[in-house]
Formats: C-alpha cells, structure tokens, sequence
C-alpha cells in the first residue's frame, strides 16, 4: 500500500435501504454530518472562443491536408481489413499505404454527430460533450506516481484507486478517466479489467475504456453492459476512450482495432494525432496543423466507415520539442497557437474538440509546473475545448501522476468554470443599488448587496493560503506542496464510496475472474 494511504479506512455508502432501516436520531445525524462531495455540472461557455486564423489561412491548411491524403497518403499497418474498406469506397490502395482523393475523407466524417451525451451510472453526472461545452477529465497514462512522503516510483493498483477517489471527490472534475497511472503489479493483460473495475465501483462519474488491444476494448464494452445493461450500452454511449494515431500518418492494427470495437458497440472515440512537433511533424505552426487535419480526417473517416454516427471527438495533442535536449515541451506559445488552430478546424467540420490539459515537463509540482499548466488550461477554455484529459496530475511530460499536483490543479479548474461564466450583467450583475446605498467616500462591505451576494461574489480557492503572514508562519510556514499533501489525505479519509447494486457489483467480479483464469498473465 502506497505511504499516503497508510492507516486510513475506506467506508462505503451504505444503500438507502440500509439507511431507512436503521431509523433513530443517531442514523439522522450520521447522515448530516457524513461528508458532502459536491460536483459541478460539466462547462457551459458564456465567453466567445478566441480565433487565431483568418478563413483564408484555414483555407489553405484544409487544401494542404487534402493534398497529404491524396498525394502522400496513410498507412494502415496490418490491418486488411481496413485496406478493403478503404478500397470500396474509392481509396488507392498500394501495399499499406491509403490514397485518399480529395473530398472523401471529410465526406464520410460528416455522418458524425456534432455532440453527444455520456451517461454515468449516476445520471446527474452525465456530460455533454461538444457546442459550448467544456468537460474535465484527469491524468492519463503515466506509469509512475510522485507523492511527498514516497517519492517517485511505479504506480499500483492501490495507487490507481486513490487517484479515482480523488477524481470522485473533486468537485471542478467532469469525469473518472482512463488510465489515471498505470498499475504495474499488475499484468499487462489484465490489469485494464482492475483498472475499469475501479471507475465503476469507486465513483459515479463518467469514464474512459481500454484502448491497449482490441479485445480489451471488447472487455470494456461487456463489463459496461454488466453495469448498465445491454440494452442501454446498445442505445447510448457510456464510455470515451482515447485512440492515438502514430504520426506522422500511421495508423496501427492495435489502436485502430480497439477503435473498431468501439464504434461498432457506438461507444465514442477520441482521434488523436500524438506529435511532437519537430521529430513527429513539421517545426512550423501550420505545418502541423496539416497534418494534424490529415491525420484526423483519416481516422474519423475510418471510424465513420465502421459506423456512421458513432460518435467521434477531433483530437490534437501536440508538444514541441527542445531543439537542445530531444526532450518534449509543454506550455509553449507554439503548442497554444496549435491548440486554437485545431479547434477553428474541428468547429468547421461541426465536431467536438479534445486538446490540452494541465500539461508541464516539470519534475515537481512547482513553478515551473504551475506556469506551463496554466498557459495549456487558459488556451484550453479560450481555444473551445469540449474534452480536455490531463487536466490535473500530470508531470514530468506525462511520466507520472502526482498526488500533490492532481488537488493543486483539481482546485484550480474552479477558476474556469467562473471565467466561463462570462460577466452577469442582469440587474443583481450592475450592482446600481449598491453604488446608490453607499455614496462617496462609504464602504460595501456592509451594504445590503455586499451581505446578498458575498458568499457567492467571488471564486475561492479551497487548498491556496490567503492569511496574512504571522499567522501562516505560526501554522509551519507550509507551502502549496505541503498543503496539497495534507489535502490529499484528508480527501482520501473522509471519502466515501458510491453505492453500487451489490448484484451488479458481483457480476462484474465474476466477469473478471473469469476473463483473468482464461489466460496465463503477461507482464510485457
């Protein structure tokens, strides 16, 4: 067990059955005092997106990404199948490589919905993703975790069950994830079973399935209709997962298979160029916008073939490199001007967009942390981001998932949703009659609008230290690190999981057991 989580019990829920059972004072009070994980609904915008090209120069990307499609094509790596889809619609097809005539492409993305709702087994989490919509998700991926008191080191099952604990209890947090870290007790073949097993049962969020091999994306879709039910999954879309293509202009056999499983069950799929620009792209901006549209237009076009309508997500996850080290980097002012491209892009073919996150290349959650993390999350809100994954936890480019970091971002995703709000402008917003009681040379905190609006007036932070320095010197002078660490813990004891049907829950128990017996375990 990871050191942050030693001596510290887990409750769950009890059923409301259970609760109107025991009856008495003390059941009354247990449940005013238990504690309260309050969530907010996913973003709505209230604010204009910020467009950093003019229709001319999108003009010229989309014709270049046609020319890519058409003159240099794609790759479609052992996969046959998908060769003779392309070729029955009007594709070349020489050895692996997809020449796709301009126009097709993005004549059959347009089957794909403009949005979609994801349910969650607690229906009033459910998100809309697309239009104005905003929604948050965590980390994903790393195969280390960081905490204060042990250091860095490779993630756990018990680590993984944290994360999506804290994800259940942040109340900025749209949606549980996918990979929150990467369970490596656990084998390679088997741990997306523990790993999907834990969004189900430790929170009621929405949350992502297993992209790794086609028939764990299978596995996902079976657990999802143990929890759902097989006609709800056939009717609506319950997970989002994330299929990355292998830029430049490949698509591979195992990504591209899970994505198939996916869309066939009408689950939706996020299509993500992975690039870092200068090694994976061109080192220009516009450069790797072409090829980040090409790469699109191909993988929803293939998704679309497969099925259309299933829903799709235009993905754009792009870096740029140090041109010293090798090393990606993140928060640069190249990245933010591809994230605002790309959402012009996707808005113009009516899709939703997936792009940023709390992104930083950073060892420490610490300023240099902080910096690059914001720069991403401001142009992720400002850019018309519908999904936005890494949104709090990521460190060191994407290697680890830290602890401190995940609540330190988790509390500053509030900052969003009140930006997103825009300005209130009715008659409470003017505040007239607040300026009209307090006159020249007064004071507002005493006036009648101060007292009607002050608990709501400003956004507050739940973990930054805003006292004055005497007393935060008193209290062990802590930075954010120290106070995120404390809050972790904290969450972590007062959280309380979900109820579950326990029918349900044995069913999914059952299903992993025997999917785990059906074969040896594999740890590569």
């Amino acid at each position: 067990m990871p050191e942050i989580t030693k001596g510290l019990k887990m409750p769950q829920a009890e059923t409301t059955g259970r609760r109107n059972r025991t009856g008495g004072g003390a059941a009354r009070r247990a449940e005013r005092t238990a504690p309260r994980h309050e969530a907010a609904r996913f973003i709505s915008r209230n604010i204009p997106n910020f467009e950093i090209l003019n229709d001319e120069a999108l003009e010229i990307i989309e014709y270049n990404a046609e020319t890519v499609l058409e003159e240099v094509g794609v790759n479609f790596v052992d996969n046959p199948a998908a060769l003779d889809l392309w070729r029955s619609v009007g594709a070349t097809v020489v050895g692996e490589r997809v020449r796709i005539p301009r126009g097709l492409a993005r004549k059959l993305c347009s089957t794909a919905p403009s949005s979609y709702v994801q349910h969650a087994r607690n229906p009033e989490r459910n998100v809309e993703i697309g239009g104005k919509t905003l929604v948050l998700a965590p980390v994903y991926g790393p195969p280390f975790v960081r905490d204060l008191d042990g250091g860095r080191r490779y993630a756990t099952i018990a680590d993984f069950q944290n994360f999506v604990r804290l994800g259940y209890m942040s109340k900025w947090l749209h949606h549980s994830g996918g990979t929150v870290c990467e369970p490596t007790d656990i084998a390679v073949n088997k741990r997306h079973l523990d790993m999907l097993y834990a969004h189900m049962t430790l929170s009621d969020k929405p949350y992502m399935g297993s992209v790794t091999e086609p028939s764990r994306a299978m596995d996902s879709v079976a657990m999802s209709k143990i929890l759902f039910g097989d006609q709800f999954v056939d009717d609506n879309t319950v997970m989002t997962s994330l299929i990355n293509i292998n830029s430049p202009l490949t698509f591979d056999s195992i990504m591209m298979g899970a994505m198939e499983a996916y869309a066939r069950a009408n689950q939706a799929c996020i299509v993500s160029p992975f690039i870092v620009g200068g090694a994976m792209a061109p080192v220009t901006v516009a450069g790797t916008l072409t090829q980040v549209l090409a790469e699109v237009l191909a993988g929803i076009a293939y998704n679309q073939m497969i099925r259309p309508g299933a829903p799709v997500i235009f993905g754009a996850f792009v870096t740029s490199i140090d041109m010293n080290s090798g090393a990606p980097t993140f928060g640069t002012p190249e990245a933010t001007k591809i994230l605002y491209g790309a959402g012009q892009l996707a808005r113009r073919m009516n899709l939703p967009f997936r792009s940023g996150g709390g992104l930083c290349g950073s060892k420490l959650p610490d300023a240099q942390a902080a910096f690059e993390s914001a720069n991403t999350m401001n142009a992720v809100l400002m850019g018309g981001v519908n999904f936005a994954l890494h949104a709090c936890g990521w460190l060191e480019g994407g290697l680890v998932s830290s602890y401190e970091k995940f609540v330190m971002d988790a509390d500053q995703l509030g900052v969003l949703h009140s930006v997103a709000a825009g300005i209130e402008m009715d008659e409470n917003g003017q505040g007239m009659d607040a300026i009209h009681e307090v006159g020249p040379g007064g004071h507002y905190l005493g006036c009648a609008h101060t007292q009607a609006n002050f608990k709501t007036a400003f956004w507050r932070s739940s973990l930054l230290d805003y006292r004055p320095f005497e007393t935060w010197d008193e209290d062990g002078a802590k930075d954010t690190m120290q106070l995120a660490n404390e809050k972790v813990k904290r969450m972590l004891a007062e959280y309380v999981q979900p109820a579950i049907d326990p029918a349900i829950d044995e069913a999914l128990v059952a299903f992993m057991k025997k999917r785990k017996e059906a074969e040896p375990d594999a740890f590569y």
